[in-house]
């Protein structure tokens, strides 16, 4: 790793910057805070963010800027130190407190030093019960700055004075800035006074035996008895001296442990319900075969599972010329319509800066707590929006797969005051990947399905484009057997390879001689045997196509058209249900087609007709329930004059 690299590596938490934002509010109000932050590259949301991290680069800006506006060569050490003030209320504080004693603080300061920072290893070792060594080693891609020292120097005055015992002595024998292979500190505190106490009670019970003996030699047993008494006296007083002010000692601790166990728990539910979410939001993409179905999945879990009041999902067109609202929660339907489902924002155009255009172009994500400090930035028509929609901070983040930027997931509050932080982008990238790969597959099996299509109306024209009398039957057939199938409210999946079933149920005759598939009067047996032989050349094509899942039935269905209940149809003879369900279905689609189509040897029959030959012929020809859905079909989509079955026909409600 160059030295550039690890300079804008991120090493330093947020925690510690916060820290001297917080020294700064109190004790330099006279820093512009913002501009401070601007400077060294930094975000106050950032800030914000227990979760966030600096470079060194950030920091040494940060430092290098503070010190020339305080005036205070000691900043870094003052700022160390204030992270045991009550003002500081930071992860510093709580960690340190969680500890129960400076002894174990400072021997276990290597484990939490990581919290806050990725630049050193520190390691620590007990000297006696008051006193600790502690060693620390910067990394070797690390260049580390003097005022850090000074900082470490202040973080280790805090953790004494953070359990209200004096400033700590601390000696710094061995130095990295001063040919030093690593910063040595070896720290040694005051006992707390329970502890002190104690010590003394201990010095003066010895200092009481000693003249319990000589009283013991030079007077009367009456004197030493009293004598006695009073020193038991003397030393159970500071025993209970020394309890209370243990007690009181404990007491703080263990409420400062409380607060940072439940802090931590926070912090633990917090995490479980977000990878609850991102679980969650797999198992529903996982679950969905189109676009809108997959965009309306991941809102209504983000909706659901965090506090956003508004979300967003923007799609790039094929062309990549427009960013398009496709989906989104918490806007109203005016709103939508109004901005977001026409023309969009413009990809396309040069003086196009939205933020949404930046992170679509730019493939990073944007935090943005205050519009009004980057308006200058925006292009007239985001002001436009921004105003429209009420937007004040909002998150963008981009939608990317393989390094092509797909679209934009973006979230906002408008009527909740909580601040948007760094860790609900990093939730938001963590999401934004997954549909990113759902896009990709749904635009995958999207192609293949536009090729399927394309192929299947080739192989369809094929064959009627051999006799125009009959050009446009399978097209029609198809229509009334999707027909039939919604009316019965079969499955989607199901229904669409009714309509791949149908498209293809005449292929076979592509293999039927013409002088007799053109001939302008009625077959003879031998011609009318030589025609039937389609549908099972029909099965035979279709079954050399590779299809997949419930597409395998195409090929028996297809050539089942033909087959009737009563066993009379061809090319099997089958019976009742013997015959496919879907055949049954495209059985009385195709007879009626034909019967109400012009033919070579006869006009077209009137509908009412056709209806009662499919009629008069159920149980056994045709499938009643198929029938019902057909006129059920023909009523609402083909006749404005309803169709009305005689005699003793009862129609049952198909929906």
């Amino acid at each position: 790793m160059n030295n550039k690299d690890s300079a804008d590596k991120a090493l330093y938490s947020s925690r510690i910057i916060d820290n001297y934002i917080k020294l700064i509010n109190k004790q330099y109000s006279f820093i512009n805070v913002e501009e401070l932050l601007n400077y060294a590259g930094m975000e106050s949301y950032q800030v914000e963010d227990e979760g966030h991290w600096f470079s060194q680069n950030q920091i040494n800006k940060f430092q290098e800027k503070l010190s020339e506006l305080t005036n205070n060569k000691s900043i870094a050490r003052e700022a160390g130190a204030y992270a045991a003030s009550p003002d500081a209320l930071g992860a510093m504080r709580r960690y340190i407190l969680g500890l129960i004693g400076p002894q174990n603080a400072y021997e276990l300061v290597g484990k939490y030093a990581s919290k806050f920072t990725k630049s050193a290893t520190f390691s620590s070792k007990r000297i006696s019960s008051n006193k600790v060594e502690i060693i620390v080693k910067p990394n070797k891609d690390v260049t580390e700055r003097p005022f850090q020292c000074e900082n470490r120097l202040g973080f280790f005055d805090a953790i004494s004075t953070a359990f209200n015992y004096s400033l700590p002595e601390i000696k710094h024998p061995e130095c990295i800035f001063e040919e030093g292979s690593v910063c040595r500190y070896s720290i040694t505190w005051q006992k707390s006074l329970s502890a002190n106490i104690m010590r003394f009670r201990n010095y003066i019970s010895i200092f009481f035996f000693i003249l319990a003996i000589v009283v013991a030699l030079n007077f009367s047993k009456f004197i030493l008895v009293a004598y006695i008494l009073l020193c038991l006296t003397i030393i159970s007083f500071m025993n209970w001296f020394a309890n209370k002010f243990e007690v009181e000692e404990l007491k703080k601790a263990v409420e400062n442990l409380s607060r940072s166990s439940e802090d931590l728990i926070e912090q633990v539910n917090i995490n479980y319900e977000n990878s609850l979410m991102i679980n969650e939001i797999g198992q529903a993409l996982s679950k969905e075969n189109d676009l809108d179905g997959v965009l309306s999945q991941v809102l209504s879990v983000l909706e659901g599972r965090l506090d956003y009041d508004r979300g967003l999902i923007l799609l790039a067109n094929k062309e990549k010329t427009r960013l398009i609202s496709r989906s989104g929660f918490g806007y109203s339907l005016d709103d939508l319509s109004k901005f977001m489902m026409s023309s969009g924002f413009h990809l396309d155009k040069k003086n196009s800066k939205g933020v949404f255009i930046n992170c679509f172009n730019q493939q990073k994500p944007f935090l943005i707590n205050n519009i009004d400090e980057i308006k200058d930035e925006l292009s007239e028509r985001s002001l436009q929006f921004a105003s429209v929609m009420g937007v004040k901070s909002f998150i963008c983040c981009p939608i990317i797969f393989e390094k092509e930027s797909l679209g934009v997931l973006a979230v906002d509050n408008i009527m909740t005051k909580r601040p948007l932080v760094e860790s609900d982008i990093n939730i938001l990238m963590g999401i934004a990947p997954q549909v990113a790969v759902s896009i990709h597959n749904i635009k995958l099996v999207e192609g293949r399905l536009k090729q399927f299509q394309s192929i299947l109306q080739t192989l369809v024209a094929s064959t009627e484009a051999r006799d125009p009398i009959t050009a446009g039957h399978s097209e029609k057939v198809t229509e009334y057997a999707v027909g039939i199938c919604q009316q019965l409210q079969l499955p989607v999946d199901y229904t669409d390879m009714i309509r791949v079933s149908a498209s293809l149920h005449d292929y076979g005759k592509i293999g039927v001689d013409d002088s007799i598939l053109k001939k302008p009067g009625r077959l003879n047996d031998e011609e009318y045997e030589h025609i039937k032989t389609h549908a099972l050349k029909t099965q035979k094509i279709l079954q050399q196509v590779n299809f997949e899942g419930v597409y395998k039935e195409v090929p028996e269905i297809a050539a089942s058209h033909h087959e009737k209940l009563d066993g009379t149809g061809y090319p099997k003879g089958l019976t009742g249900d013997e015959i496919p369900f879907g055949g049954k279905i495209i059985a009385v689609a195709d007879v009626f087609e034909a019967l109400t189509s012009r033919r070579h040897y006869r006009d077209p029959m009137p509908g009412n007709e056709a209806l009662d030959y499919l009629v008069n012929n159920i149980d056994i020809h045709f499938e009643k329930s198929c029938v019902e859905a057909f006129i059920t079909y023909y009523n609402s989509n083909i006749s404005q004059i309803p169709y009305i079955p005689k005699g003793n026909f009862i129609m049952v409600n198909n929906g």
